[in-house]
């Protein structure tokens, strides 16, 4: 039903009275169906609503403004391009693509697309909906040939799933380097793993690329586990600052899902340009797609407006910093067309997808509840091989290589720290994986540090991206890169996962002469989502520190496989090594680790995760096939 004439004061008024700022956003849609309702009346609340220090209610004004009629947009919307403040010239570039086209607007809107940032990737998206983007392919259908469709030749399903912001070979040579990180593990493993399971007769794992022609494997056709690269312009960006590659990425992904024929299904993970990019190329070419939906920015929004500290006078400078409300939109708009919905376990589920997503957790036609899964065989491997050579027998050259590499590196320690067990923590480093706080947290506690040494495993050492000459930059404060070894902390850098496998059965059984037993593992996260990485330490056996908030409290018992915590807490991180420590080296430290092991095996592997996304994948492409003409 459409709200009543005149109901414009009343969507505004919603707004502003919205007990949470999430419940604000939620009305946004409601907002603009009155003004489009009341029309050119819409116009003098909308300006008053613009011109408050309620910034989120502003944000919601903006938008209304610009579907109301042209005549409304160009007096309300057009001068915000000018705006003194960020945030309203960001989302008046936006809201300009559902307007008519304004002429007068397309010169600024033509400078802030030149300008290689978030608020110029609106501008040329508006741009692009007006039809006036320079060099833009209009024709999506001029991406290249059409293939023929290889269902025929082939057995199973093709899937497709997508990281733009990795380098993902089926080796993971570049684990732990940038930003990829556990979901470029779990790519690869996963993609292994479907083809065993036997649905899925085909899996293109498509991520970024450096400049130039389009990366297309010469068997892209035959059935089998393939990799394709997105060629982007430029410097490696992040995953924060890639909003300016989306006509790059968009161009790439079609010209692969074009070039491999019929692709049944694809995955998406997460609200970034990727996703943004591959969405529009799905809608294009008539491929359903699945995505793993997580509350993000959602959980955050709602975490910081309930600490105090996000509120409605300080959300315009966060929204042009954070991008939060065309996250929020954007993953909106991902979960309308995604023909399946997967969501991780995390605690209060069925609450949050109500509440923060409004998404209905009984409906199990569209919703399903999927852990991710690790691969347990080099670990399994790891575990039977690491002690075989601690007794001298010999092992594959690669496990051997992986303990030298190890072993050098704690040959760095003085002697008179040799006989302390390790902590170990593996990821980007990145300051959500919390890696510098760890590092202050174990260096400010002089007894905590006497109790073991700190070992570091991820990232670019030699060549670190900005993200990663923070984090050292904050290690170096606290611990001078120099000053490390004796101190007890070591810097690995990135490892491949088969390394990483090894080195923590080695934390866990000690080096002889270098490292004593029973060491443990930690996540100094902000957040996890699930966290492979910890599932992973779990598996072979080692006492975890994982954070409190999010996947990882649904499968670590606290006190008994591992200990949960405020991770953003130096002192409460602190406290939880230390408790990890006495848990690791207590008479049934043996149990625990059988108990960890049982539980992942059971719950957490690949193939438990693979077979559960194969159903999935093949309900939707039944369910597309009988939709097609």
């Amino acid at each position: 039903m459409s709200p009543a004439r005149g109901s414009t004061l009343q969507a505004l008024e919603a707004i502003r009275r919205a007990p949470t700022l999430l419940a604000g956003l939620d009305l946004f849609d409601a907002l603009q169906e009155a003004a489009r309702t009341d029309g050119p009346a819409a116009a003098d609340p909308l300006a008053h609503a613009m011109a408050s220090d309620d910034a989120l209610t502003a944000i919601a004004a903006v938008h209304a403004a610009a579907q109301v009629g042209a005549a409304t947009a160009e007096t309300l919307v057009l001068p915000l391009l000018d705006s003194p403040q960020p945030h309203l010239r960001e989302h008046a570039a936006w809201a300009l693509g559902s307007a008519p086209h304004l002429p007068d607007a397309v010169p600024a809107l033509t400078a802030m697309a030149a300008a290689d940032n978030f608020t110029g990737t609106l501008a040329e998206a508006t741009l692009e909906a007006w039809g006036l983007l320079p060099g833009a392919d209009q024709d999506p259908h001029r991406a290249g040939p059409a293939v023929e469709d290889h269902r025929h030749q082939r057995g199973g399903l093709t899937v497709a799933q997508l990281y733009l912001h990795a380098d993902i070979d089926g080796t993971l040579s570049h684990a732990g380097q940038g930003d990829t990180g556990g979901i470029a593990t779990l790519l690869v493993h996963l993609g292994d793993a479907l083809l065993a399971e036997g649905t899925v007769g085909r899996v293109l794992t498509l991520s970024r690329g450096r400049p130039g022609r389009t990366h297309l494997p010469d068997d892209l056709a035959d059935p089998g586990h393939h990799y394709a690269s997105v060629p982007l312009p430029g410097p490696v960006r992040h995953a924060s600052d890639a909003w300016p590659l989306r006509l790059a990425a968009r161009d790439g992904l079609r010209e692969i899902l074009r070039a491999a024929g019929r692709v049944d299904v694809l995955h998406l993970r997460m609200a970034d340009v990727g996703s943004w990019a591959a969405a529009e190329v799905a809608r294009e070419l008539g491929i359903p797609t699945v995505l793993t939906l997580a509350p993000d920015p959602h959980a955050l929004i709602a975490a910081r407006d309930a600490a105090g500290t996000l509120t409605r006078q300080n959300f315009g400078t966060a929204d042009h910093a954070e991008h939060l409300v065309f996250r929020f939109r954007l993953l909106r708009s991902l979960a309308a067309q995604a023909a399946h919905l997967v969501v991780f376990p995390r605690p209060d589920l069925a609450r949050d997808l109500r509440e923060l997503l409004h998404v209905d957790p009984d409906d199990a036609h569209r919703v399903s509840v999927v852990p991710e899964g690790i691969d347990l065989a080099p670990l399994e491997r790891a575990a039977r091989e690491v002690p075989g050579a601690m007794r001298g027998e010999a092992v594959p050259n690669d496990t051997a290589s992986a303990l030298a590499d190890l072993d050098a590196l704690l040959a760095q320690l003085p002697p008179e720290r040799r006989d302390l067990p390790l902590a170990i923590t593996v990821g980007r480093l990145h300051r959500v994986k919390g890696m510098a706080t760890l590092v202050e947290a174990w260096s400010s506690d002089p007894e905590l540090a006497d109790r073991c040494n700190l070992l570091v495993v991820g990232g670019d050492l030699h060549r670190p991206s900005d993200d990663e000459a923070d984090q050292l930059a904050q290690i170096d404060a606290a611990v001078p890169r120099p000053d490390g070894p004796a101190r007890g902390l070591l810097l690995a850098g990135h490892r491949p996962n088969g390394v990483v496998a090894v080195w923590l059965a080695a934390v866990r059984l000690g080096r002889p002469g270098l490292a004593a037993p029973a060491g443990i593992y930690v996540s100094a996260s902000l957040k996890e989502e699930f966290g492979i990485a910890i599932l992973e330490a779990m598996a072979s056996g080692l006492v975890v520190v994982a954070p409190r908030e999010g996947g990882p409290a649904t499968y670590v018992e606290h006190g008994v496989t591992g200990v949960l915590t405020e991770t953003g807490s130096r002192e409460a991180l602190g406290a939880a090594l230390s408790s990890a420590l006495t848990m690791a080296s207590a008479p049934d430290a043996a149990d625990r680790a059988d108990q960890a092991r049982a539980l992942v095996t059971e719950r957490f592997s690949i193939q438990t995760m693979a077979s559960a996304l194969a159903a999935i994948y093949q309900e939707v492409s039944h369910d597309s096939a009988r939709h097609q003409p």
